[in-house]
């Protein structure tokens, strides 16, 4: 077991598998410990439970003004997490559009979602809905064209992530999300990567769910948020309360509700300044490693491709993601090869061969993430390490 000066002497270069809590989110929940109404349950009638109510209002008003100006408080559902709101929207919105029009039984998703889209493929087959996958281009977004040869007026929902979690490539859910509802389908975006580190306005990508976590943006891990279009049909999945809307039972957990809100307030802010900086990095990082005549981008022209700033995505010939990851962890720099939730098999990812890429290439490949608190210093070095382990 590492002891912890050694732990904090690494250099974490695996952001988007989950963030370092920020100041300001701890501070927060530091003064939510110390409040009188620390503990009390938010849906309580007496004195306490009015002051924590009012907490979690003003968090869900925070939280929603992240997601464009003309969203409300009441559009926000929180949950513990991006996985659960994924889960949510998914299986929630087919099941209340079939409801509403027993025709539509079809759910259409594209093949390089995180593994808490995919893996309810099975779950909707059992609940008696047909499942399609659609596929990229080799640049890694799914095309206009692509989606609308696949639609029809039997389709309830489309989910196409807003940017994904292991190439950092930006789909065009605005694009996307006007096909489906040109079919009278319903769209839901996981956006759990994407959210505060690359602006956008649910109203003007045309969304009608969102899906967000707040482990990614430097609040405490295990919970999240759906942002849920007014009338959106949805058919909750848990019973017992009628919390959140009656779509997610259970006294909500306040403090991590308000590290998550702090945190969002923080880089919401921001969030144009950081994608420079970040986008800067990112830029001169892939330019640097690219050049190795072992080292390619996973996506063609990745200067052409709209991509999240934080995120660089290579493959190594020769090299197995593996034997790269345990290698630069014994120098120094911890990243990944993929999802950290598939992580613990080195199966090739199903994102880079759903982009055409072989097994043998997608084998050796690497995540590099960071955000703002990343130096480029840190990166150099980063770079030196690699160049020395491929040598």
């Amino acid at each position: 077991m590492l002891d912890n000066d050694s732990l904090a002497a690494l250099v974490d270069l695996d952001y988007a598998a989950s963030t370092p809590m920020r100041p300001e989110a701890i501070r927060a929940q530091e003064a939510y410990d110390r409040s009188a109404y620390a503990g009390a349950n938010p849906n309580s009638l007496h004195s306490l439970g009015r002051a924590a109510q009012t907490e979690l209002e003003a968090c869900r008003r925070a939280v929603a003004a992240t997601f464009g100006r003309s969203v409300r408080a009441s559009e926000v559902i929180f949950t513990g997490g991006g996985t659960e709101s994924n889960h949510l929207a998914v299986h929630g919105i087919a099941a209340g559009v079939r409801q509403r029009d027993h025709a539509r039984s079809r759910v259409i998703i594209s093949a390089i979602e995180h593994d808490s889209i995919l893996d309810n493929v099975g779950l909707l087959r059992d609940a008696g809905f047909t499942v399609d996958l659609v596929s990229p281009c080799r640049r890694g977004y799914v095309e206009h064209d692509t989606l609308e040869a696949m639609m029809g007026p039997d389709v309830a929902l489309v989910s196409i992530m807003l940017a994904n979690n292991e190439t950092g490539v930006i789909q065009p859910v605005r694009e996307l999300a006007a096909v489906a509802h040109a079919y009278g389908a319903r769209f839901h975006a996981d956006a759990v990567q994407g959210w505060l580190h690359t602006p956008f306005d649910v109203r003007d990508l045309g969304v009608d769910a969102l899906s967000v976590a707040g482990h990614k943006v430097g609040g405490p891990v295990g919970i999240g948020a759906l942002y849920l279009k007014n009338r959106t049909p949805i058919q909750p999945l848990m019973h017992g309360g009628g919390q959140e809307g009656g779509l997610r039972p259970g006294t909500q957990d306040l403090r991590a509700i308000v590290g998550f809100a702090a945190a969002a307030r923080e880089l919401h802010d921001r969030i144009d300044m950081d994608a420079a900086f970040v986008r800067g990095c990112s830029d001169a990082l892939y330019e640097r490693l690219c050049a190795h005549e072992r080292i390619k981008p996973t996506m063609e022209d990745p200067a052409a491709v709209p991509r999240l700033p934080g995120i660089v995505s290579i493959m190594v010939r020769g090299f197995e993601s593996e034997e790269l990851i345990l290698k630069l962890d014994a120098a120094g720099f911890a990243v990944s090869a993929a999802s950290a939730c598939s992580s613990g098999s080195m199966d090739a990812s199903h994102v880079l061969t759903a982009m055409g890429i072989s097994k043998n290439e997608a084998l050796g490949s690497l995540r590099i993430s960071f955000d703002d608190r990343v130096d480029a210093p840190s990166l150099d070095r980063f770079a030196d390490a690699l160049e020395q382990i491929i040598a």
